[in-house]
């Protein structure tokens, strides 16, 4: 079914072209019902002021204030010698704050007669500093005033919406054009079930709409929200829940575990014993593994927490049962280190077909696209001879060329680095779809596990190996106390002395020439305030050899060296033989070396908390204590000094991730990380709103169970095809 016309009409007709040009450029917004689903971020009464401290550098705000204070002030230039220039400088306040407006030129005339001392206006603009106080240069504004006939106290407390606007198009016009469409609000087709919505005491999807844009009171608002809320995390369940039931009816051959075959001897050679987490993950897979439906599970664990052995004990399941698995890995580092430490756990059991293998051994195989042609050949042809029971690769794995024997199961490491093509195109590869193990090392809360996984069931990996030695970090504010880096270096060598390794990560290669995009690149807050590019891998480990870590065997990794050249690097450093490695984040995930204890990630504040906790994690994964110091030039203040502080206080991913979600909010989380488009989530917050979300999966799946297509819903149905444009319903498709 068709949206409703009257919600589906284009802007352009109802409020011009120009207006609608700016609204689908900038907000991305095409028809009535995008724009009536573009919410209030927040809302202002007209009688209250905005608290001015807490306004954010750098991004673009509204405000509403009382004008205290105005001053023209004339001055000489270039085009004006005489003294005709003009500056306009406003102060205003909410009471306790201030901030200055400053106009310059021929845009001071207007403002100068309306923005008189006690006027108050919604003032909107990018937040600055100057001479160390914050500004607004040539903000747009809009007075307040009452209607003639209207009492004080009713102007007073009306509530203003604040929306989510641009530079291009203030927040009072998109407020005015929702005005305008906001009549067509009483044709949108209610998606909730009438059963749903009455039990829960939900106002209609009509009347959500316009209380969410004309409140008449707070209880108004917080109606609405609670109504739009449950549209988003209802809709988003039954697609998932649908995804879910479509997988229950597909066929998958059962793989069980031989009670003499290559894992009990697998099992039996390992030098230590399971964790109890590792044992009950393990039993879930295998649990997934014997049905005759496929397995869609997710494996998401701390940072050293054994992912790999639980998966390679899958993995052996299926070879036992007589298939193939395969291990996608996002690049050729990690294939080639998952390579080399499955070939190392399972010693001669990974040497089936050669002299010297075991009776029950198969046969190991690494693919990626930089292969020499011979060992290319070779590879293809133990695949689709059933020869190699194993292959781990790059997604040169998902080229039309290779051809499996029998695949059983696929093993993605680092889920949200695929797309969503390439997982399907492998998973295309087996006689029946084959079982399917994703696994992450990001921790996730519930929620998010819920929302963005929610077709996948999960496994959760949260303690330790015996043996792991925790890892000491600390911020290194190298601008304030230059002092501190220089310890920084003087520990990273005492460790090396000490016969130990270290890593030195930085944000960026080096060699601008070479760096694709670099110069057209836009700047981040942090290089503007610094005004200077992020420090480099080439940079640093020159300055590193030649300086304070001399004598030491300094060597460089990073994503733009020849394959065999990283591999090589990655070999003698894992030998011992380098003491520092300085390296980009291609040594982020599964790299395994227990003798490196030291850490220094360089510019830190440049890098995601998920993606320090990461980094971090490859240090104290021997016996040894591990250090990580994170080095940045950010003022104390600072919201990315905050960060670090954060990260530096715990060594719980998962909290962590909450931390990391709370800054980064969900349209990284659930729309461009996943999918590459924008998050359909606009009320919902996945943190906040965890109870809505795990009662609106559990009615989906009701729903689904009772009537997959929906056939008696059909606003539920115009709700899936609007929330979920096409890009999104392939990621869900596929997931």
């Amino acid at each position: 079914m068709d949206l409703v016309p009257a919600l589906e009409e284009p802007l352009k007709k109802v409020l011009g072209p120009a207006t609608a040009k700016v609204m689908a450029e900038h907000l991305g917004l095409h028809s009535v019902g995008d724009l009536l689903h573009h919410y209030p971020r927040r809302y202002e009464e007209r009688g209250q002021l905005t608290h001015l401290a807490d306004l954010p550098m750098d991004e673009h705000v509204t405000v509403v204030a009382q004008v205290a204070d105005a001053r023209l002030h004339s001055f000489a230039s270039a085009k004006a010698p005489r003294g005709k220039g003009q500056r306009l400088e406003v102060t205003i306040t909410d009471g306790s704050g201030r901030l200055q407006l400053v106009f310059f030129g021929s845009g001071v005339h207007k403002p100068h007669k309306e923005l008189l001392p006690g006027t108050r206006a919604m003032f909107a603009g990018k937040v600055s500093v100057f001479n160390r106080r914050l500004q607004l240069a040539h903000p747009a504004y809009e007075l307040l005033r009452g209607e003639e006939e209207e009492p004080v106290e009713t102007w007073a407390g009306a509530l203003i919406p604040i929306y989510p606007a641009t530079a291009k198009l203030e927040s009072w016009k998109i407020g005015k054009a929702i005005q305008t469409v906001l009549p067509s609000a009483q044709e949108a087709v209610d998606p909730l079930p009438d059963s749903l919505r009455e039990g829960r005491g939900l106002v209609s999807l009509p009347e959500a709409l316009l209380k969410i844009h004309r409140p008449h009171t707070k209880a108004d608002i917080e109606g609405a929200r609670d109504r739009l809320k449950w549209d988003e995390a209802f809709v988003l369940q039954v697609a998932l829940a649908r995804r879910r039931h479509a997988d229950a009816q597909l066929p998958a051959v059962p793989r069980r575990p031989r009670p003499d075959g290559i894992l009990t001897a697998f099992d039996d050679r390992l030098p230590f014993t399971l964790t109890e987490g590792q044992r009950k993950v393990s039993k879930e897979i295998f649990d997934d593994l014997a049905r005759e439906h496929p397995m869609h599970r997710l494996l998401q664990g701390e940072v050293g927490s054994g992912k790999t052995m639980v998966a390679l004990r899958a993995m052996l399941t299926v070879v036992d049962a007589g298939g193939q698995a395969a291990m996608l890995a996002p690049t050729e580092v990690l294939a080639q280190q998952h390579h080399r430490s499955i070939v190392e756990m399972m010693g001669e059991l990974a040497e089936g077909g050669m002299l010297g293998g075991a009776d029950r051994a198969t046969k190991v195989v690494l693919l990626t696209g930089s292969m020499g042609a011979a060992a290319r050949r070779q590879a293809l042809l133990d695949l689709v001879t059933g020869e190699a029971g194993l292959v781990i690769g790059t997604h040169a794995l998902i080229e039309d060329k290779v051809q499996f024997h029998d695949l059983g199961l696929v093993v993605v490491d680092e889920q949200h680095r695929f797309g969503v093509e390439q997982r399907d195109a492998l998973r295309g590869k087996g006689k029946q779809p084959p079982h399917l193990l994703v696994m992450t090392a990001t921790p996730i809360p519930r929620t998010v596990a819920m929302t963005v996984f929610g077709d996948l069931e999960t496994s959760v990996l949260d303690q330790l190996p015996a043996g792991r030695s925790p890892i000491a970090s600390h911020v290194v504010p190298a601008a304030d106390k230059p002092h501190f880096l220089s310890r920084a270096w003087e520990r990273v060598r005492e460790e090396v002395e000490n016969g130990h390794q270290a890593y030195v990560v930085c944000p960026r290669i080096g060699d601008d020439a070479d760096e694709p995009g670099d110069p057209k690149k836009k700047k981040s807050p942090e290089d503007e305030v610094e005004k200077r590019p992020p420090l480099a891998v080439l940079d640093v480990a020159d300055q590193l050899a030649k300086g304070p870590l001399q004598g030491l065997g300094v060597e460089v990794l990073h994503g733009r060296m020849h394959p065999d050249d990283k591999d090589a690097v990655m070999r003698r450093f894992a030998a011992g033989d380098t003491g520092v490695l300085v390296a980009t984040t291609v040594i982020e995930v599964g790299v395994n070396v227990p003798n490196a204890t030291a850490m220094v990630i360089m510019d830190a504040d440049r890098f995601g908390v998920s993606q320090l906790h990461q980094l971090r994690g490859r240090v104290g994964r021997g016996s040894a204590a591990g250090l990580c110091l994170l080095v940045t030039e950010m003022p104390e203040a600072s919201a990315a000094r905050q960060r670090l502080n954060a990260v530096a206080a715990t060594l719980d991913g998962f909290e962590l991730s909450r931390i990391d979600l709370e800054q980064r909010r969900e349209g990284d989380v659930l729309g461009q990380a996943q999918s590459g488009t924008r998050s359909s989530l606009r009320m919902l917050t996945v943190i906040d709103d965890e109870e809505i979300i795990a009662e609106a999966r559990e009615e989906a799946a009701a729903l689904v169970a009772a009537d997959p297509d929906l056939t008696r819903l059909p606003g539920l149905n115009t709700a899936l095809a609007a929330l979920l444009d096409e890009e999104r319903e392939q990621y869900l498709d596929k997931g």
